[in-house]
């Protein structure tokens, strides 16, 4: 048989293989089927390759048996901190209310009252806080970071756990093993581990091969959860890390948003954090000794964690869920922008029905990627009606979506295909007037550095771009 005929078999076997493999498949969407039939016909033998590598959204069977473990445990002795759903109908507008019994049957998290929050200024006021609630700290601090680096804010939050663990301070950090990487292997991280902080690494790759071969190498913890003292929770978009980001210097500064929270929903987001560290290092703890006091007039909220161990659409399916509910005007920012029809649906309808709707993107992406496939959609949102803005003062990095001046949303997550398949992500959703007003003001700033998007600029773009725009979106549910 002549080397051209084995290559010729060996082609087919590789193309049917993984084709069937794909076809058996009941989780993938027909738009994600329909790619990687794409990437593999086009591209045998560095498709198939790359499926091996990234097809599939799996941490095992043990990791999910454990989430479960771990979820199973904190509903038997912290209940109490997750709301009920009979609660609901007396805390949230009728109109909100499925969007919230939505987001509550993700995790359990129900809505819980007397919370309040306060918008931090920028990312010095965040660090300058921060810093000063864990020297404060007399009982315990959980910090969570996908990106933590060396830099001046991670090292000044990296320096109070020090000297909060020197006080006796019980310390728990937790850093993604990918995102983290630098730190991890600094020695800052054992001057943390030598004070007596206690360290853990979520999603490690210190056996790549193993992750390979069994799981997922960008399956990533990409979650941002400060507590201290079971009072204070910080939740928004803000890695450990300088808006100069060094590591991506070009792109500088980040631009984000953070909230102090305190209340109840403080205690639901450590349960989040527990239920991390109980994941990554085996560890059974003591959740009967969380407290949680409601503060006098305060809003209700609740917290929202998704990742590759929960149900699969969760995420849009909460986006979705909170567009729908929209009466008059919603804005959403995020920096990076790939939907999956569930929420560009979702978003064309709002317009359609007359919601003024305003996104709000980065005009300069550190993704180019995720740059081409965002605009690839602008057409059909422009059409629809909404309102698009790209920012100009940086990487706006900061997610938020906040609706009729009453509900918002904020955290981690971003509206792409990472986010909503890949990563674990945690949020906060919130029903409260002052708050949201203070959101959208910052949202207004963001337009006020941001450049109006028009149907004619659209339209006018060169075929070539558009090309481009539209083929990176074809492959875009396996990116």
């Amino acid at each position: 048989m002549s080397f051209a005929v084995i290559l010729l078999v060996l082609h087919g076997l590789v193309v049917v293989g993984f084709t069937l493999r794909i076809l058996v498949r009941d989780d993938l969407s027909p738009p994600a089927r329909l790619a990687w039939f794409v990437v593999i016909n086009v591209l045998p033998y560095a498709g198939s390759a790359v499926y091996f590598l990234f097809g599939e959204i799996d941490l095992g069977h043990r990791a999910s048996a454990r989430h479960d473990e771990v979820f199973d445990e904190i509903r038997r002795h912290a209940a109490e901190h997750m709301g009920t759903a009979q609660n609901t109908p007396q805390l949230i507008d009728p109109l909100y209310q499925p969007a919230f019994r939505y987001a509550a049957s993700i995790n359990g998290f129900h809505p819980v009252p007397g919370n309040r929050a306060m918008l931090m200024a920028d990312a010095m006021a965040t660090n300058r806080s921060l810093v000063a609630d864990i020297d404060a700290a007399t009982d315990r601090v959980h910090v969570l970071y996908y990106i933590w680096l060396d830099d001046e804010t991670g090292t000044q939050v990296a320096e109070a756990l020090i000297r909060a663990a020197g006080r006796g301070v019980l310390c728990r950090a937790i850093a993604d093993g990918l995102g983290s990487r630098a730190l991890i292997r600094s020695p800052l991280w054992a001057r943390m581990k030598a004070a007596g902080v206690q360290m853990a690494v979520a999603l490690p790759l210190d056996r790549p091969l193993h992750t390979l071969l069994t799981s997922r190498i960008d399956l990533r913890n990409h979650r941002k959860i400060t507590v201290i003292d079971g009072r204070i929770t910080y939740c928004g978009s803000r890695n450990s890390a300088d808006p100069e980001f060094r590591v991506k210097p070009k792109y500088a500064p980040w631009v984000d948003i953070m909230l102090r929270f305190e209340g109840p929903v403080v205690a639901q987001n450590e349960l989040l954090f527990l239920s991390d560290w109980m994941q990554t290092t085996g560890e059974a703890l003591d959740l009967g000794t969380m407290r949680a006091s409601p503060i006098e007039g305060g809003f209700p909220a609740q917290v929202m964690g998704d990742g590759p161990t929960e149900r699969r659409g969760a995420t849009p399916q909460l986006f979705a869920s909170l567009i729908a509910s929209a009466q008059d005007r919603l804005t959403l920012t995020t920096p990076y922008f790939v939907p999956d029809a569930t929420v560009l649906e979702a978003l064309c309808s709002a317009a359609h029905r007359g919601v003024v709707v305003t996104l709000i993107f980065p005009r300069k992406n550190d993704s180019w990627i995720v740059a081409a496939a965002s605009r690839s959609y602008y057409r059909r949102l422009l059409t629809a009606g909404c309102r698009i803005y790209e920012f100009r003062g940086g990487l706006l990095h900061a997610k938020t979506l906040t609706i009729d001046g009453l509900i918002t949303l904020v955290g981690s997550s971003n509206v792409d295909l990472r986010s909503f398949d890949l990563n674990y992500e945690n949020n906060i959703l919130l029903q409260d007037a002052d708050m949201t007003a203070q959101v959208i003001e910052r949202q207004q700033s963001y337009l006020a550095s941001a450049k109006h998007v028009t149907p004619e600029k659209v339209r006018a773009w060169p075929y070539r771009r558009r090309i481009w725009n539209n083929v990176i979106a074809t492959i875009g549910p396996i990116l």
